[in-house]
């Protein structure tokens, strides 16, 4: 089984923004001018061999870029094989909280997510605080961005050192899942990922081949590792990120540690052939 920890099916209006001009001129494509339908997202999971992706809306300080409701409508048209991942409104904290609550216990979402470099807010920022709080009483985990920013806008909020250590330090009980490896300061991820019991890692916006060399060694020589498999689709698809996975070296129980078994737990999804 195979899960995809962080896709977008994104909206015009977010694929269209202009803080990703840089990303599309990086993969050479132009964005959509019409909305994709949901079916392409599901041929691409196929494409790749990819059971079940997790996409996300986007909330930014200009608001939704892709709606919590839009994404309960694309989990809807999924099939099966899609789930829903929160993002809310910093600037309004208890409006927020309520929000990832209805998402929650009312659309089934398993997740929250916030992406620092578009508020230029690090994580640490007190506007977190009541997220993380109600996140920890949901039982979902918190995902965002760590490493440097490929769109248009500042990186140092994307530091696990000192930012995701000091949450986790603060929220121990809280998980933590970190997309997009954390490069150029991978090192600093897999320290504070062995320090801190919740705090996991997401290999999103990069192609196994562009792995950095420690994240491979500790996914390759810890048993217990927890790095989980994503894309940042549609800027990567399931398939070409996937090219060259057994170059890695992975015993089978890192190896499905890292394809679905740290995503089946951290976000309560059932493995196929499950008959919960």
């Amino acid at each position: 089984m195979i899960v995809d920890a962080w896709m977008q099916h994104g909206t015009v209006r977010f694929m269209g923004h202009e803080m990703l001009d840089s990303l599309w001129r990086w993969i050479g494509q132009d964005p959509p001018k019409e909305e994709v339908p949901v079916a392409a997202t599901v041929a691409a999971l196929d494409a790749g061999g990819v059971d079940v992706g997790l996409i996300s809306a986007w909330y930014g300080p200009e608001g939704d870029l892709v709606s919590n409701d839009e994404v309960a409508s694309f989990v809807r048209d999924g099939g099966g094989r899609l789930a829903g991942v929160a993002s809310v409104d910093l600037r309004k904290p208890m409006q927020a909280v309520r929000e990832l609550r209805r998402c929650v216990n009312e659309l089934g979402f398993k997740g929250l997510r916030i992406v620092p470099w578009l508020w230029e807010a690090p994580p640490t920022d007190r506007r977190y605080y009541p997220l993380y709080a109600e996140c920890v009483e949901l039982g979902v985990p918190f995902c965002t961005q760590v490493g440097h920013t490929g769109p248009l806008r500042p990186s140092e909020v994307g530091r696990p050192i000192p930012y995701i250590d000091q949450v986790a330090l603060d929220f121990p009980e809280l998980v933590i899942v970190g997309g997009h490896i954390g490069y150029p300061w991978t090192e600093e991820m897999v320290a504070v990922c062995r320090k801190h019991p919740n705090v996991y890692i997401d290999t999103s916006a990069y192609t196994v081949r562009r792995y950095p060399p420690e994240l491979v060694r500790y996914m390759a020589q810890d048993r217990h590792h927890k790095v989980m498999f994503g894309t940042n689709y549609p800027m990567i698809a399931p398939e070409r990120a996937l090219t060259g996975l057994d170059e890695l070296g992975l015993s089978d129980a890192a190896r499905d540690a890292f394809l679905a078994g740290n995503a089946l737990r951290v976000f309560d999804l059932q493995r196929k052939g499950d008959g919960r």
